[in-house]
């Protein structure tokens, strides 16, 4: 038995019967006015942070969201796109898509807004999507890629732009580690699909995001997801994992690199009234800029005295420049 095929085994069995905080923290279902969540659907919250971010869910866009554990997030996704079809729901798991069809039928029943035609539950993996190229405006999928092993992250990472309109956003909520996950845990197929073994570190994750061609990535959110004790897991010492929130563009890498956005800021510390690097970057005195860590790389070697960068903050919204 492969991997995928001991995961799908586990999701399965945790659909038929859920197990409240199973693999990942359990978190407070975004509160939206008139959004009701069923507690079916909060107690198959198998996710490690959030993919519905409301400022990314303008005008009324088609989302695609990869792997529907029990439907809680094509629910919240539906609620910013009332109309047939706007959500399309994967997942390769028989069990899971019937678990997740009956609880969005509960959800018809206690929200008036929402109508079960919203979301269309599909059979289908991350490596081939079954929509066609260039056709939705947002893909999501929420602690399921970090189970992948490297090689097919990136195949599903590809499969996401594949089908990503132009300028559409990947948007993606997965545990990272702090270092490393040793050989003996990435083996352990339970623990990788409990969410568990299969971090990448920050610096890979985002790396193969890029190299799958998304020109543009901002972090949304990172904070303390789980600890690997040294007993429990044979460690030489403890072992931080941390959920990461990320949005992906789909835009084109810039020739000196891709933008990634983390929440640093460049501030202009004098003696002009503003400072303009000639670059498309303008600094207002004193004013802090929000600007990606590349173009934060180049002010500090090129301005110590004149700028000062602020540490990230693993938290931006949009805006700055790049």
């Amino acid at each position: 038995m492969t991997y995928l095929e001991s995961a799908a085994k586990f999701y399965s069995q945790v659909a038929e019967t859920p197990e409240v905080g199973l693999c990942c923290v359990q978190s407070t279902p975004l509160q939206l006015p008139g959004l009701v969540v069923p507690p079916q659907m909060q107690e198959m919250n198998y996710g490690c942070g959030t993919t519905v971010h409301p400022t990314e869910l303008s005008g009324n866009p088609t989302v695609l969201y990869v792997g529907v554990g029990g439907g809680l997030e094509a629910l919240q996704f539906s609620y910013f796109s009332r109309r047939p079809g706007a959500v399309v729901a994967v997942d390769p798991v028989d069990e899971m898509r019937k678990a997740a069809a009956r609880n969005l039928e509960i959800a018809a029943k206690e929200n008036e807004w929402f109508d079960t035609s919203f979301v269309t539950i599909k059979e289908g993996d991350a490596f081939a999507l079954p929509v066609p190229d260039n056709s939705v405006d947002v893909v999501a999928q929420n602690c399921l890629f970090n189970i992948f092993e490297p090689e097919d992250l990136s195949r599903a990472l590809h499969e996401t732009y594949r089908v990503l309109k132009p300028g559409g956003r990947l948007v993606m909520s997965d545990p990272i580690s702090t270092r490393p996950i040793p050989e003996h845990l990435q083996q352990d197929d339970r623990l990788r699909a409990m969410c568990l073994s299969g971090a990448l570190t920050y610096e890979q994750y985002v790396q193969r995001i890029i190299h799958a061609g998304f020109g543009q990535v901002e972090i949304r959110a990172r904070r303390p997801y789980r600890l690997l004790d040294q007993e429990n897991y044979k460690l030489d010492q403890h072992l931080l994992l941390e959920s990461l929130d990320s949005v992906s563009f789909k835009v084109d890498i810039a020739d000196d690199g891709a933008c990634v956005f983390t929440g640093k800021m460049a501030v202009y510390t004098g003696p002009e009234e503003y400072f303009d690097d000639k670059a498309g970057h303008i600094l207002s005195l004193g004013i802090p800029l929000a600007v990606c860590d590349k173009t934060a790389a180049k002010l500090a070697k090129a301005h110590p005295q004149a700028i000062m960068i602020t540490d990230s903050t693993w938290y931006y919204d949009g805006g700055g420049c790049c």
